[in-house]
C-alpha cells in the first residue's frame, strides 16, 4: 500500500472515530437528570418531538395525544423500581400561534399559550418521578423514557374511550404502550445512565 493512500485511510478513521464519538455524546446528553429535592427531574434539549406529521395535524385544528412513559431502573438496567405514565393532548391555536397541552392523567392539567419548545418541557417536567425514598443515593440507577404520537388511524376511537373526569385509564394506557409501537407511529426513546442519586445531587 503507498504512503499516500496508507494516509488516506489513517484519516478516515479517525474522522470515523471522531464522529461516533460525538454521536455518542449526543445520546448520552439526549435525556438530563436534575435532583430537585426527592424529586428526579427530566429534561431533553436535543429531542423535538412536535415536528413532522404530528405537527402537520395540529396546524391543520387536530388535536393530538403523546404517551410518556418513564422507567427508573436501579442496581442493573432491567430491575425497574419506578414507573410513570402519562397522556398529553396538544392543541395548537392558528390564530395566536401557540400551543395548549392538557394532561389527561391525574393530576389533570391544562396550560396554554406556549410555544412548541415550551409544550415540549412541560409535558417532560410533568414526568418528574416525585419519590426516589427509598432508593440508596449510591445505587446506579438508569431512566428510560419512551415518547409515542398517537396512531393517526386510531385517535378518534381513543380519544373517546375510556376518559372520564379524572382522565384516561392508566391501566388501558399502560397496556398500549407495553406493546411495539406501529411502525408509521412516531415515537422517540430516550436513555440516561449509569449515575447516582448522590452524583446527581452534587450536580454530577
Amino acid at each position: 500500500m503507498t504512503g499516500p493512500k496508507r494516509k488516506q485511510i489513517r484519516w478516515l478513521w479517525l474522522a470515523l472515530t471522531f464522529v461516533a464519538g460525538v454521536a455518542t455524546a449526543m445520546f448520552a446528553e439526549e435525556l438530563i437528570l436534575r435532583m430537585q429535592g426527592n424529586r428526579l427531574d427530566f429534561s431533553a434539549p436535543r429531542i423535538h418531538y412536535l415536528t413532522g406529521r404530528p405537527l402537520a395535524r395540529l396546524k391543520n385544528a387536530e388535536p393530538v395525544a403523546f404517551d410518556i412513559q418513564v422507567k427508573l431502573s436501579a442496581q442493573q438496567a432491567s430491575n425497574v423500581v419506578r414507573v410513570n405514565t402519562a397522556r398529553f393532548v396538544i392543541s395548537y391555536d392558528l390564530w395566536e400561534e401557540r400551543f395548549a397541552v392538557t394532561r389527561l392523567t391525574a393530576p389533570r392539567k391544562t396550560v396554554s399559550h406556549l410555544t412548541a419548545t415550551e409544550a415540549e418541557e412541560w409535558c417532560l417536567h410533568e414526568m418528574s418521578v416525585l419519590d426516589v425514598n427509598g432508593i440508596a443515593v449510591t445505587q446506579p440507577l438508569w431512566a428510560h423514557m419512551e415518547i409515542r404520537a398517537e396512531d393517526e388511524r386510531e385517535s378518534r376511537l381513543f380519544g373517546r374511550e375510556n376518559i372520564s373526569e379524572q382522565g384516561i385509564s392508566l391501566t388501558s394506557l399502560i397496556e398500549r404502550l407495553s406493546r411495539p409501537p406501529k411502525a408509521s407511529q412516531p415515537h422517540w426513546e430516550l436513555e440516561a445512565g449509569p449515575v447516582t442519586l448522590e452524583q446527581l445531587r452534587r450536580g454530577g
